[in-house]
């Protein structure tokens, strides 16, 4: 304070006092200069032994902006690597891409090609919205740059909700569908999905008038994406004028991931009478469409769809919270990061149809699952049976790598389990689940502002939901009913995740039943081809082992992931089998091992079907997501891939490809599958 007091004489009051007295400067100024620098010194020297002294601290906010930021610069850096280094520079030059090479041997396009992306991979721009959103006019709200999430993450999260009641937009917000090609071609800068496939497409002769992105607004529910859009009227319009005007020639779609069941609602909606279809009559897909070829479908629904209902939670957020428990649950800032986002998804309603479909038939009950005795190895993502069929030759029955012995059968039928103890042991010792008991759960209480519906049950009607409780795929829809019925209300006037009885039953005429291949026909259209093309050897989320949340805030998400439980196939709370990393095997193709293949009750005019499986093979370094890779997105640059679909298209047929082409244990479940066919 001294020297603050001595700092303001001399440099206030002093200039003032001079212009009345002479220039001379009296003694005792001169000593005051000279004990204000040796104050400064000292102050600086002890300055700079505090800051030697104190202890760098690093929190859990340090680290994230650390690893982010790490993140970040590499990938620019990598980027900038790659679009500024010339092609022909020795070691950056990759194989011969697929198009160049089948346009040497002298493929050409022929039949128009239809794309339908699936979920979030199509980009979506504003119209309307609130006035948080001004500036924002016709720009991306997803898919692109995302930088409006950083500058007002509330207002994005607003814009990308829908209406909880009606499942379309809520009042003043209109959100729509990116049209054309670049709505699909990359998520991100430099992160492709449709794009590899696009250009080698192109390279062969495809452009404009014979190739078409068939874009919608994969939040709605499918009928709603005509209902608020016509975005299925758009569909069958442009395959009608592809069809008439490349001379007649029937068109090849493929569609990706939910496309796919997408497409097949579009399939009998497009021969149904109005209102409630396109009005095309029998025999319209038999005239338009050549082949289906379906890349990486999930055609009976994911497991990431559950915990993403239940707890809005998957493998890579487990991790997280693994890594730092308090971080997601912070409320710093009013972030509460997993009410956000369970608020926002459950208000898509396309959510709803990726959940398992089948029930226990399908997906495995108590004590049994199709991919019974599935053996794992978690560190070369080579744990899958590598027996293969190739043009219906004999099954090789040779195993590739070490594998897991496990001593206690898996039980996957348990989708969700309350404790690894619950996921272990036997049917008769775990407290059975019954429909009226899920009833009495809910309460009229409502709190907190942010919507989860987890704010009308009671804690203690949550401990019931979870004590030495085990639910199946079956099971699981009925606990959803009760802990979020106003999103399964909304939602199930749309979807269906049952298995039909007899398909003759006018109730299957609704458009409700018309996404799920095991509760519709396919068309009659006996020369349409349809294949399953898609990855395996990647460890694919498959059941989860819950625990309950230590918050006990009123609205906050109750269950989460018990990271901890490890042992056999479960890393991290999730059991692992064989797929895609998204999608099941079991899912992605038994309709084409069995519900399809032949004359069946789903497939009265007996179209072949042809299964398409390609070996994961992580990408060696500046590779980047690789030539080879079964990833459920980067396998859409797969060069086996590509070049199937290209013949297809160039006018091959599933024979002239090599038919089948088996690498996973796919026929094996399929007969452990017993539903009548």
């Amino acid at each position: 304070m001294a020297s603050v007091l001595r700092y303001r004489k001399l440099c206030i009051t002093e200039p003032m006092l001079r212009s009345y007295e002479s220039s001379e400067t009296p003694k005792d100024e001169k000593q005051a200069i000279e004990t204000l620098k040796v104050d400064k010194k000292q102050e600086k020297s002890q300055t700079i032994e505090k800051l030697k002294n104190k202890k760098k601290t690093w929190g859990c906010v340090n680290s994230c902006c650390w690893f982010i930021g790490c993140m970040c610069t590499t990938w620019w850096l990598l980027l900038f690597l790659y679009h500024c280094c010339p092609v022909s520079l020795v070691g950056f030059k990759g194989p011969e891409p697929p198009g160049v090479r089948l346009k040497n041997e002298g493929l050409s396009a022929l039949h128009p090609v239809v794309l339908v992306p699936g979920m979030v991979t199509v980009g979506l721009e504003l119209w309307e919205g609130r006035p948080c959103s001004r500036g924002l006019f016709r720009k991306r709200l997803w898919g692109g740059s995302f930088t409006g999430i950083l500058n007002r993450p509330l207002c994005w999260l607003e814009h990308l909700s829908l209406d909880n009641e009606t499942g379309l937009d809520p009042p003043g917000i209109r959100v729509r569908p990116v049209p054309g090609l670049v709505a699909a071609d990359y998520f991100a800068p430099g992160y492709f999905v449709w794009a590899v496939l696009i250009e080698n497409l192109a390279t062969i002769g495809y452009e404009g008038k014979n190739m078409y992105m068939a874009t919608y607004d994969w939040r709605l529910s499918f009928q709603n994406t005509e209902i608020r859009d016509q975005s299925l009227s758009r569909l069958k319009a442009n395959i009608e004028l592809m069809y008439v005007t490349n001379g007649n020639k029937k068109v090849v779609v493929v569609p990706h991931s939910m496309g796919v069941t997408y497409f097949l609602h579009f399939l009998k909606w497009v021969e149904a009478p109005p209102p409630m279809g396109g009005g095309g009559g029998p025999g319209w897909c038999a005239k338009h469409i050549k082949s289906i070829m379906n890349i990486g479908p999930a055609f009976l629904g994911i497991p990431k769809a559950v915990s993403a209902m239940f707890s809005a939670e998957a493998r890579e957020v487990a991790f997280i919270r693994a890594m730092d428990p308090g971080f997601l649950d912070s409320e710093i800032l009013g972030l509460k990061t997993m009410e956000h986002m369970m608020r926002v998804t459950r208000t898509w309603d396309s959510l709803i149809s990726l959940l398992p479909k089948g029930g226990d038939p399908i997906w495995g009950d108590l004590d049994s699952a199709p991919e019974d005795g599935h053996e794992c190895h978690f560190e070369t993502k080579s744990y899958f049976q590598s027996n293969s069929r190739e043009n219906n030759n004999s099954r090789n029955k040779d195993s590739t790598g070490p594998r897991i012995q496990l001593k206690h059968r898996t039980k996957y039928g348990r989708i969700i389990s309350f404790g690894k103890t619950a996921s272990e042991q036997h049917s008769s010792k775990l407290h059975k689940v019954a429909p009226m008991e899920l009833m009495q759960v809910i309460s009229n209480a409502t709190c907190g502002e942010i919507w989860t519906e987890y704010g009308k049950i009671n804690r203690k009607n949550i401990q019931k939901l979870a004590d030495n409780k085990a639910y199946t795929a079956e099971t699981f829809i009925h606990l959803l009913r009760y802990v979020a019925p106003k999103t399964m209300q909304r939602a199930e006037a749309h979807f269906s995740h049952g298995i039909a009885t007899d398909l003759d039953d006018p109730k299957y005429a609704h458009y409700k039943y018309w996404s799920n291949p095991l509760e519709t026909k396919l068309p009659d259209a006996p020369e349409m081809e349809i294949y399953t093309l898609y990855g395996v050897g990647i460890p694919t989320e498959r059941s989860y082992v819950y625990k309950l949340s230590p918050s006990d805030k009123c609205n906050s998400i109750p269950f989460r992931i018990d990271s901890s439980a490890e042992g056999g196939c479960l890393r991290g709370g999730i059991y692992f089998v064989d797929g895609d990393e998204s999608v099941p095997v079991i899912s992605a193709g038994f309709m084409c091992a069995k519900g399809w293949r032949g004359k069946t009750r789903f497939n009265p005019s007996g179209s072949a079907t042809y299964i398409r499986e390609y070996r994961h093979k992580p990408p060696g370094f500046l590779e980047g997501r690789g030539l080879e890779s079964g990833h459920h997105v980067d396998i859409m640059g797969n060069a086996a891939l590509i070049e199937d679909v290209l013949r297809v298209a160039a006018g091959a047929s599933g024979e002239d490809i090599g038919g089948d082409r088996i690498y996973s244990d796919i026929l094996k479940m399929s007969d452990r599958v017993n539903i009548e066919l």
